[in-house]
């Protein structure tokens, strides 16, 4: 066995023959580093001591993007919800931030979720639905009865020009007036008040949606709805369905689209 420590006699011949080595003896030492040239430094301009450099301001954003998305994917544009706005519009607006802290994580889920005075958030596919079926345009005004968390003023304070929202609980009534001032929606305009009577004085809407559950269809509502504008309403006591209702130059086209299961409405409505 050859030593480890000493070459082959194949390998030293090689060595003689071409003058490989294994390692060199007396290895040529690398030239010192040359200096490098120092460039002429260009003079900075002096900074003001009074004044910071500020970074523009970031774009809002809302954190749980990616559950607002699986949410928009899943539950609406999987089903039947094809309107590019309002996808947008709920791939935007935080849901999670209209629901009380204790139930947030639920916000993205597929079912309605409680907040507070015996009220709910809908389900974000009635949502999407609804919001869906009134087929806004952005020049659009449009009338909400039952503001509830905000969450469905918000989505239409995307979707159209200005929002009147009406709310009979005034706890919820002036929470999401707060919140939907903060989040910057200069558009909507919240009132705290029975909504079965509308708001006259902000009338004629091209649509108007209805998120509680009258026994029949308020009269004052379809009054203040334009020509060609578009009304709809979850209407009935044990059994409820929801409605929309179109107005012509005759009357009212009214189509039964599907059951639903919301809050009744109080107020005017239960007398």
């Amino acid at each position: 066995m050859n030593d480890p420590l000493k070459p082959s006699a194949c390998l030293a011949a090689a060595v003689v023959l071409f003058g490989i080595g294994c390692g060199e003896a007396n290895p040529p030492q690398p030239a010192p580093p040359k200096s490098p040239q120092k460039k002429p430094e260009t003079p900075l301009a002096p900074k003001s001591p009074s004044k910071k450099t500020e970074n523009p301001p970031a774009p809002k954003t809302y954190l749980r993007a990616d559950e607002r998305a699986a949410m928009v994917a899943r539950q609406l544009a999987a089903r039947d919800i094809r309107d590019v706005r309002v996808l947008e519009a709920m791939r935007k607006v935080p849901r999670h931030l209209f629901i009380p802290e204790g139930r947030r994580k639920e916000a993205y889920e597929d079912h309605a979720v409680p907040i507070g005075h015996r009220q709910t958030i809908s389900q974000p596919y009635i949502v999407g639905f609804m919001s869906q079926a009134l087929k806004l345009k952005p020049g659009d005004r449009v009338l909400e009865i039952g503001t509830g968390s905000g969450y469905q003023a918000a989505i239409l304070g995307e979707l159209a020009k200005e929002v009147y929202t009406i709310e009979i609980v005034p706890p919820l009534g002036e929470r999401s007036k707060a919140l939907l001032a903060r989040l910057g929606y200069k558009n909507i305009q919240v009132r705290v008040g029975d909504g079965y009577k509308g708001w006259p004085d902000m009338a004629p809407f091209d649509a108007i949606i209805v998120t509680a559950a009258p026994p029949e269809v308020p009269q004052p509502l379809l009054d203040q709805l334009k020509v060609g504008g578009r009304m709809i309403i979850p209407v009935g006591t044990v059994r409820q369905g929801l409605i929309l209702i179109q107005r012509t130059e005759t009357g009212y086209e009214r189509q039964n689209i599907l059951p639903v299961a919301f809050v009744p409405m109080t107020g005017e409505a239960q007398k």
